[in-house]
């Protein structure tokens, strides 16, 4: 299959290119990619993954304007690996203000297990760490709970790590546990209940509770006994056929949620990473209303083509300036670039792709 299968064409997209790249400094002198956004006004937050040479991660700080200037660039990371449970990496940051507190979810890899994991703050610069939120399964426990799932409904992808794991012998291992990342938390609390996106690959998955203490292992083990009933979106058009992820904190507009989020395709060419979109009811963000059958945007130009990975577009965070919606994303493992579209237009074209 051919990675330009399937190309937009009909919203126009404008690529703003890279806004920061690598530096000499150690902790980033690798890739600077993946980053969390949180606008206030004309200033936009940036928490961004850190890659130093080894493939060690941390989260570094910068601030623009919605001109792109750079404002601020801190000279080492705003969030370390201070956990065995991380010691390899925080990694991909989101980030989201509900009420008055702001949550940073991130993937924690220790070299095996990758799992989300979360850290508060009140004013975005002290983080207190919370541990990892999702399942603490190995993949024995996994499958046992799946097995009880609706199998006519389920995608057979859910087994495909369990397979691939009891093929090469380490199924076994009680430590080895349930990848779980793109944890992305919606930006307000709806009937009460924080809303979170996560993904137990191939899919994006949806689950709420009242409050973190809730996230028992108990919790997650009916999670995926019901795992149908929590899968918001699996693989559907070519452009995303392998995987999907959740990309950004979803966007709160009056037709219903947008959601930009990535797909993923083998290719001739190796594996390619696009950005996405859809819509979920405003009040019920577990159905979805549109989405588009074509990717957003592609790898295109030579930033997102040739770096650490090559082709792959990331989106994590946005920004919106009137009409204009800044998606900031990973290019090639090794840079953050920005792509702007009109909002109106993307929620007009989500709207006529019901599904």
């Amino acid at each position: 299959m051919d990675h330009t299968n399937q190309i937009n064409t009909k919203i126009s997209i404008e690529k703003l290119g890279i806004i920061l790249s690598p530096s000499k400094l150690g902790f980033e002198n690798n890739g600077v990619l993946n980053p969390g956004i949180f606008q206030e006004g004309k200033e936009v937050h940036i928490f961004y993954r850190a890659v130093e040479n080894g493939n060690y991660s941390t989260i570094g700080y910068a601030k623009t304007n919605e001109h792109l200037d750079l404002l601020e660039r801190k000279t080492s990371p705003l969030i370390t690996r201070d956990f065995e449970y991380e010691k390899i990496g925080v990694e991909d940051p989101r980030i989201v203000k509900i009420e008055d507190t702001f949550y940073l979810t991130y993937t924690a890899y220790d070299g095996i297990n990758a799992m989300g994991a979360l850290a508060t703050s009140k004013d975005m610069k002290c983080f207190e760490k919370k541990g990892i939120i999702t399942p603490p399964l190995n993949y024995k426990e996994y499958e046992y709970h799946l097995e009880y799932c609706n199998q006519d409904k389920l995608n057979p992808k859910y087994y495909h790590y369990y397979n691939l794991f009891a093929e090469i012998g380490v199924v076994d291992e009680k430590h080895r546990l349930l990848r779980d990342k793109d944890i992305v938390l919606f930006p307000k609390k709806i009937d009460n209940k924080f809303v979170m996106l996560h993904r137990i690959w191939p899919g994006i998955q949806i689950v709420k509770f009242d409050k973190w203490e809730d996230l028992t292992k108990e919790f997650w083990e009916d999670h995926i006994m019901n795992l149908t009933d929590h899968i918001l979106m699996d693989p559907l058009y070519n452009f995303e056929v392998n995987y999907l992820g959740a990309g950004c904190p979803p966007i709160e507009t009056e037709y219903g949620w947008l959601l930009i989020y990535h797909g993923v395709c083998e290719t001739n060419i190796g594996k390619t990473y696009h950005a996405a979109a859809a819509l979920l009811d405003i009040d019920d963000p577990t159905k979805v209303l549109g989405r588009l059958p074509y990717p957003l945007f592609s790898p295109s130009e030579k930033y997102e083509i040739e770096g650490v990975v090559n082709y792959v577009v990331f989106p994590t965070g946005t920004a919106l300036f009137d009409d204009d919606l800044y998606i900031y994303y990973g290019a090639a493992d090794k840079y953050i670039a920005v792509a702007k579209v009109s909002l109106k237009i993307l929620i007009t074209e989500l709207l006529l792709n019901k599904v």
